[in-house]
């Protein structure tokens, strides 16, 4: 079974963080009634919530071009710790997890099977479902 590379004392490669802007961008994508997207790495079709989960402890500072994308889907305005209102790619990768899962729940696509799925990676955070 192949593996998403493992981060590295909370860092990523450059290859995860080109995947998950890949993964915000399908989502950008993602037209309502249909299924989630998927994105390709090394040859696997991935859905996007494996990659936004699967980034969820990265302490790298997301890019300013993904901030922006992630800040307008946001209800309530971003304020960070830092004086420059950075984020880090796991606070982006948590939002993107809670808005992939609530768009599958509001179009029937929260099944049994995506659960186990979900419960799989949290046993074997690097396995690709």
């Amino acid at each position: 079974m192949p593996h998403l590379p493992q981060l590295h004392e909370g860092h990523a490669p450059i290859t995860l963080h080109e995947l998950f802007r890949d993964a915000v961008d399908s989502f950008d994508d993602w037209d309502d009634g249909s299924t989630e997207p998927v994105v390709m790495f090394e040859g696997n079709v991935l859905p996007i919530s494996l990659v936004f989960d699967h980034m969820r402890d990265c302490t790298d500072i997301l890019p300013g071009n993904l901030l922006g994308a992630i800040r307008e889907r946001l209800t309530r305005p971003w304020s960070g710790d830092s004086p420059l209102d950075e984020m880090s790619v796991s606070t982006a990768a948590r939002i993107m997890s809670v808005l992939s899962r609530k768009r599958q729940l509001r179009h029937g696509g929260g099944d049994l099977a995506a659960f186990l799925r979900r419960m799989d990676r949290r046993r074997d955070p690097g396995q690709i479902a």
